[in-house]
């Protein structure tokens, strides 16, 4: 009886000591601020290597100095270990492996402009494999190793890079910089169209000849510019082939329209293989060769249509639908080593579960079920999958786990030392009726040090997209986090419109963008007020950006209740909306062009109704970045002028050297000052 008192007390004082020492750990941290977030390492590109031992990968960390990432490769162990940095130079990304795993080749702008450098895993330093004064793109090693692929921007007429390195002297020595077009799309997302085009390479991976250009002439981009990727190229088993994606209408501004081809490594005619309307890509061939899976969409001048599982039969030239019947979105497709069974990530109601179908067109099945995983990488003999998993509380780490879905592990900490200091608030998930009753869903992050007696003040942040959705996922330009830590409850809506809840949903949004998105959000705003008393319900503020900066200049002409608003690279003006390069969007959205649809432009213009309430009232933060071609940053100049016209406090803040997101460390930096000061200004 005494022995057992005894070893009562001891227990008791060790669960004391415990809980002391929790106490303790707790009290040392703080609210995370930008300094912290800023210091974050950010992991990705995990490529696992053909063994399933190791994965490279790139962890990218700002260097608020220099106002730009410094990015190298890094290997760590899948079984478990420390990662070990591979390389130095701060210019260094997208690692692959040889199939032999003896090399990795990864992409550096460490001499310059980017090109492919090799790194043996035996040992000695990089060193540069390309040399073309054009630089080089999204590497691809061959599966039977003998050949490299790499994507460059030329000049289509240009034979050899002595003439691509000429014409690019020529024009930076000419003092005339006259930007002169004849066809559209002549500006995308941050640059102008200069004359190249994306160009798909080859050269032999011992370099015993020179690269070869296998779309010679070709006046299209292989990937498509700002939609493609590493995914939309792609060897065949035995090395012989390629088939990427690529957009060919004349006018490229109104398309949607990719296929994808084959084009022999040995040099000849590329090949379409698909007729598809929409959207057809990420191409990956299983590995006995006979098929090509891809996804696609069927609707044409649609960005956002759901992204079916297809699979293209090589001998019979045939391709088949694998996943109508499922209602997201697959993307990041890739094969088992049997050929049975393809993988994929699709986005779920703030999640993106890693997903396995059967070739021959069985539901598909979760098998990484929990987290927003990406990025993920399947070992040659199919038992290890590799992938990045973030959340809104931990910014991207890689994560290992068997082919099956079992013994998920972290693979990386790069984190965590700066985590251990910081203190936030995991999100809260909740469902609520929006318009005509459909349930939308929300996520609220309460601030650090929380007290429940206490009121606070509310943030509604808005998303853009609009066919995007608020993910469980960590962010560097709109921190929930950072924004909770101020003293904020943060209040994120997937509204009408989001993606990750079926394709109904999504399309909900088409031709009625301040219809039942709004409706959606301010009956999100009611229900969380009832739900949480802890929110002070006088003192909210509406913040978004790009289709979220449309909504608060919505909310700036449709209602009073917010104290503050803050508007970045927003849609004011519909009609003038027009001048943005992607007109397939406008023109699938609004139903038509500002001529054939003038209605559509004026109803859901929020400039329409720039006086309809007598002025706008909300004290207004506006911003933009005079580089930002997808929402042209006049659209933020007109919006500040009607504000200034009308008395309203505001502020403009424009970025010149930024586009549609602020990206540069110290911009960053200045972008959430400017944004919390605001806050604090009219909330506190």
């Amino acid at each position: 009886m005494r022995s057992r008192i005894l070893r009562v007390g001891v227990v008791s004082v060790l669960l004391l000591f415990g809980c002391l020492a929790v106490r303790a750990q707790e009290a040392g941290k703080h609210p995370i601020t930008f300094d912290d977030m800023i210091q974050m390492h950010r992991v990705s590109e995990a490529q696992i290597s053909p063994d399933g031992k190791w994965a490279a990968y790139t962890v990218a960390t700002p260097d608020m100095e220099a106002n730009r990432n410094a990015s190298n490769v890094w290997l760590a162990p899948v079984l478990g270990g420390e990662a070990v940095q591979l390389t130095q130079s701060g210019h260094d990304s997208s690692p692959v492996w040889s199939p032999d795993g003896r090399t990795i080749a990864f992409l550096s702008s460490r001499s310059g402009n980017s090109q492919v450098y090799l790194l043996s895993m035996e040992g000695g330093e990089a060193h540069q494999f390309t040399h073309l004064s054009t630089g080089a793109d999204l590497v691809k090693w061959s599966r039977d190793g003998k050949t490299i692929a790499f994507t460059s921007s030329v000049y289509p007429d240009c034979k050899d890079d002595v003439c691509n390195g000429a014409r690019d002297a020529e024009k930076e020595k000419s003092k005339v910089k006259a930007h002169v077009y004849e066809q559209l799309l002549y500006r995308h997302w941050t640059h102008w169209f200069e004359g190249k085009r994306s160009h798909l390479f080859v050269v032999p991976a011992d370099g015993s000849i020179a690269p070869r250009d296998l779309t010679p002439g070709a006046n299209y981009d292989v990937p498509p510019d700002e939609r493609g990727g590493p995914a939309d190229i792609n060897f065949s088993p035995d090395g012989k082939e390629i088939c990427f994606t690529a957009v060919t209408d004349k006018m490229e501004a109104i398309s949607t329209n990719a296929d994808l081809f084959l084009v022999p490594v040995a040099g000849g005619e590329p090949r379409r293989i698909t007729t598809n309307p929409g959207f057809d890509g990420n191409p990956a061939y299983s590995p006995d060769g006979r098929y090509i899976a891809y996804h696609a969409q069927f609707t044409p001048g649609y960005e956002s249509d759901r992204w079916r599982v297809m699979l293209y039969d090589r001998q019979m030239g045939k391709n088949e639908n694998l996943s109508e019947g499922f209602d997201r979105s697959a993307n990041d497709l890739e094969w088992s080593a049997d050929s049975k069974t393809i993988y994929f990530t699709a986005e779920n109601e703030t999640l993106q579960p890693i997903y396995a179908t059967a070739r021959a067109g069985a539901e598909p099945k979760k098998v990484i079920a929990d987290g927003y995983n990406l990025g993920f990488s399947l070992s040659s003999d199919g038992k290890t999958l590799v992938f990045e998993r973030t959340s809104l509380s931990a910014p991207a780490e890689l994560f290992a786990a068997a082919s099956d879905g079992t013994g998920v592990r972290q693979l990386t900490h790069h984190n965590d030392a700066i985590l251990a200091g910081v203190e936030m608030n995991t999100p809260e998930t909740f469902w609520f009726e929006g318009a005509a009753g459909t349930r939308v869903q929300a996520m609220l992050i309460r601030p650090p040090k929380f007290d429940a007696k206490k009121k606070y003040p509310l943030l509604v942040v808005l998303h853009g997209g609009p066919q995007t959705m608020w993910s469980n996922t960590w962010g560097y330009r709109w921190n929930a986090e950072v924004f909770s830590a101020a003293g904020y409850v943060t209040l994120m809506i997937n509204r009408r419109g989001s993606t990750g809840y079926g394709q109904k949903f999504t399309d909900e949004i088409t031709n009625d963008w301040g219809g039942k998105a709004y409706e959606d959000v301010m009956k999100g705003v009611d229900y969380t007020l009832a739900k949480y008393p802890f929110i002070d319900g006088s003192r909210m503020a509406a913040a978004g950006g790009s289709y979220g900066g449309y909504m608060a200049d919505w909310i700036a002409t449709h209602t009073g209740r917010f104290k503050a608003i803050i508007s970045h690279a927003s849609v004011y003006d519909k009609v003038a909306m027009y001048a943005t390069e992607e007109l397939w969007f406008e023109e699938h959205d609004m139903k038509g062009t500002p001529w054939s649809n003038p209605e559509s432009y004026r109803k859901w213009a929020p400039s329409t109704y720039a006086g309809e309430l007598g002025k706008y009232k909300t004290p207004t933060l506006v911003i933009a970045g005079e580089r930002d071609y997808r929402v042209p940053y006049t659209q933020s100049l007109e919006f500040f002028n009607s504000l200034q016209r009308q008395g309203v406090p505001s502020k403009l803040v424009v970025f010149p050297d930024e586009g549609h997101w602020v990206l540069k460390p110290q911009n960053s930096q200045f972008w959430y000052k400017t944004f919390l000061d605001w806050l604090a200004a009219y909330l506190k």
